[in-house]
């Protein structure tokens, strides 16, 4: 496979933002994801649940609800406003202030007891009216599929409202559960309005009820757990129903014939899913999966096999519980990390070791060099150190800010340069040239701003722009070891590829149909190597402008089926200069060689062979390899980077040190204490 020394780092204490609020788009396949922090992410729901945008929050503002209309999407948060998101330059588009009111849900009921009806219209949305205001916070709302009635869960109570008067048409008290104190409230955390008239009210305590909205009467209750039912979310056909609780658990219902051969149906508690450790605040049920997220921060993606025809790595239960995107950068000619955190950089020099074996003594510890806190109240977006680790740059949504650092002895400065070209307002991703002579920063409609860097500061050399006239944001760039070309990937699943002597487009890869997760350009042959999505990879000739023979025969042959159903993508691709025919990727969970020299495995073959192989005679062992060579030595991986001396960064953030710092879960009784 290959010895390098490994930096193995643990230190960088990245910690993911709590889940708030989900919504999911049938007609994209979009899954939006709202954290606690106030960032926003969108999944591509059938490319392997692939985080295409990322929009990052700002200080003090939490969302509780997310909506989407048509295509568009929506927000409401405790700061008292509606957000509407420009998600093809993956920010905030405006914010509304709702007469400094917290809300909490988008349609939109408000804590002084006051229902406000908004019109969506092409450019903003505008207050229409109020209906009645009552005497009770509004805590959920659910709309009537023929919009002419709304259920609003409150305290103590479910409300109906004609929408056409504003009028309360009917009242339903939610039962405070037997043994309950009478001055414990009973909130009704979520409402779903069914086209039948059934509104289904989950409560804090612990149950899920079906009311009839004509006669405002009870029809069925379930106690589903002795904490609360903090989420409700309903199937599009409106026969299953999943309720998230406060103890992690999901409960699935189905709306069934209790009698074989006969029309009466009613709603049954089928299935219990346990994927969580804390509270779960947001479900949603879409085509063929339940999707939940809460306090524990992980996107959990539960399978419903009766709605799952054929059996793939689709079907698997999935758990996403970082970015797929990278948060660490090397300077790999300096031997110093950059961690990106949402309101602070820190930078890092690694430590040093001597001796031999798989044990080596510690030389030098590793150093925190600086702590750079961003300024205003954006979260960062994107941010890089330059290879020779004199320079960094880091953007928000609203501005971009480049530092030059300055090593002395033992003194280390840095200083920000003040006067930056206008171009540079901000970026959706940065990238530095090879020599650290430029950086590239990505702007809006897919182009690419070019900047000279020096002693005396920058200077704006140019812009790239694509040819195809795409207006989505880029979220991948890569720099050739030559300085001759610049590759980007953006959220049309374009890959375009510039030629930086001229400035100008060279070419752009076939467009496929699953995003670009990482990407990075050969530095002998001066080929692209891409990786997808769907687990695919491809490598293109830049200087031939086609796919490359090797690349032709992945595609003949196809990849091997262990290959193929991992459920992370790959975030970084690297090459090893010593040997040119290896290309060196990674993941969440495993480090791997790709020896292209070696013939692929089929689905016959052995993958994981490592351990086989060392048993083996030399002889024995060229007719057993094969090309891919995968490490699972190290896990819950964020970036893996190559170093100029040769040497492999790996920087880990263990689960087990992800879930000490959470808050201490809802306790729960375990058999025989």
């Amino acid at each position: 496979m290959g010895e390098f020394k490994v930096h193995r780092v643990r230190f960088f204490d990245y910690m993911p933002s709590g889940i708030r609020a989900l919504a999911f788009n049938g007609d994209t396949e979009r899954m939006a994801v709202a954290r606690m922090d106030g960032s926003v992410e969108i999944f591509h729901c059938s490319d392997r649940f692939f985080q295409e945008k990322i929009i990052p929050g700002r200080e003090q503002c939490g969302i509780e609800g997310l909506s989407w209309v048509g295509e568009r999407l929506f927000s409401a948060g405790l700061n008292g406003g509606i957000t509407e998101y420009d998600l093809t330059n993956q920010k905030v588009k405006y914010t509304i202030d709702a007469y400094k009111i917290p809300w909490y849900t988008f349609l939109v009921g408000c804590e002084d007891g006051t229902v406000k009806l908004f019109e969506v219209n092409e450019d903003k949305i505008q207050f229409e009216r109020n209906l009645d205001r009552q005497k009770s916070r509004i805590v959920s709302l659910s709309w009537h599929t023929s919009g002419s009635k709304i259920a609003a869960g409150m305290m103590d109570m479910i409300q109906i409202f004609n929408v056409e008067t504003g009028h309360s048409i009917h009242r339903m008290l939610a039962d405070r559960g037997v043994g309950t104190s009478r001055s414990k409230e009973c909130v009704v955390w979520s409402v779903v309005y069914l086209s039948d008239g059934t509104i289904v009210s989950g409560d804090s305590v612990g149950m899920v009820k079906l009311w009839d909205d004509q006669t405002g009467t009870l029809i069925k209750s379930h106690n589903v757990t002795k904490c609360d039912v903090l989420a409700l979310s309903v199937s599009q056909n409106e026969d299953s129903l999943v309720a998230g609780t406060s103890e992690g658990t999901v409960v699935q219902f189905q709306f069934v014939s209790m009698v074989l051969g006969k029309d009466d149906k009613e709603w049954v508690r089928t299935r219990t899913f346990k994927n969580h450790t804390h509270d779960i605040r947001a479900v949603a049920e879409i085509t063929t999966a339940v999707v939940s997220g809460g306090m524990d921060a992980q996107l959990v993606v539960k399978p419903l096999l009766d709605k799952i025809e054929v059996r793939s790595a689709a079907s698997a239960l999935r758990k996403i519980h970082f970015p797929h995107r990278r948060l660490v950068f090397c300077a790999r000619n300096s031997g110093l990390m950059l961690f990106q955190y949402p309101g602070h950089l820190e930078l890092w020099r690694l430590g040093e070791s001597e001796g031999k074996g798989s044990s080596l003594f510690v030389k030098r510890n590793p150093e925190k060099l600086l702590h750079l806190k961003v300024k205003g109240e954006d979260h960062i977006r994107c941010s890089a150190v330059s290879p020779c680790g004199e320079w960094i740059v880091y953007s928000t949504a609203s501005s971009l800010r480049l530092y030059r650092l300055h090593y002395q002895r033992f003194l280390f400065l840095f200083f920000q340069i003040s006067k930056l070209p206008k171009v540079l307002s901000s970026a959706n991703q940065l990238c530095f040239s090879s020599d650290s002579s430029h950086l590239f920063s990505a702007s809006t409609q897919s182009s690419v701003h070019i900047v000279s860097l020096s002693q005396s500061g920058c200077k704006f050399v140019g812009t790239l722009k694509p040819k195809s006239g795409s207006h989505q944001a880029i979220h991948l760039l890569a720099a050739s070891e030559d300085g001759e070309w610049l590759a980007s990937a953006n959220s049309d699943h374009e890959v375009h590829i510039y030629n930086l002597q001229t400035r100008k487009a060279h070419c752009t890869v076939p467009v496929y149909s699953s995003a670009v997760t990482a990407m990075g350009i050969h530095p002998t042959t001066n080929c692209l190597f891409m990786m997808y999505a769907d687990q695919q990879m491809c490598e293109y000739s830049i200087e031939q402008k086609q796919y490359t023979d090797w690349s032709r025969t992945v595609q003949r042959k196809g990849l091997h089926r262990l290959w193929m159903e991992r459920d992370t993508p790959c975030l970084n691709v690297m090459f090893n200069p010593q040997n040119p025919s290896h290309v060196i990727l990674h993941d969440t969970y495993m480090l791997c060689i790709i020896d292209q020299s070696l013939p692929l495995p089929d689905d016959k073959t052995q993958f994981y062979n490592q351990l086989t192989l060392k048993s083996l005679t030399e002889d024995q062992r060229k007719s057993h390899s094969h090309a891919f060579k995968v490490c699972k030595t190290f896990k819950d991986i964020l970036c893996v980077e190559l170093i100029s001396d040769q040497s492999l960064v790996v920087v880990e953030r263990p689960l087990e040190d992800v879930a000490t710092q959470l808050p201490a879960p809802i306790k729960q009784k375990k058999f025989a204490t």
